[in-house]
């Protein structure tokens, strides 16, 4: 059985890198390339990735407010929730603005 780290040693010397991450880093990119040469979805999509952190956000967000919460994800928002809504989003920093219907 060859190791992680004898197949790939230049990791050792890589400067920041998580060493218990980068097999599953590895692959994950080795996935995401063979999906885009392939025309096929990856194994970790975007669209998985966006669900899993909304639920995240969305659970934070009703611990936040103290109550729970009805997303609409067709439009967006939290359903009857003026407080919660305005969580949805942080200010941009200067000079770059939130991209609006119509102003993109």
């Amino acid at each position: 059985m060859v190791y992680e780290k004898e197949k790939y040693p230049e990791d050792l010397t890589e400067e920041r890198i998580e060493l218990n991450a980068a097999p599953a880093t590895r692959l994950h990119m080795l996935d995401f390339l063979n999906a885009i040469e392939n025309n096929t979805r990856p194994v970790a999509d975007i669209e998985e990735g966006h669900i899993s952190t909304a639920s995240c956000i969305l659970a934070n967000m009703s611990m936040k407010v103290g109550r729970p919460l009805v997303y609409d994800p067709k439009k967006r928002e939290v359903v009857n929730d003026k407080e919660a809504n305005a969580l949805l989003r942080r200010p941009y920093r200067g000079p770059w603005k939130h991209p609006e219907v119509g102003t993109v």
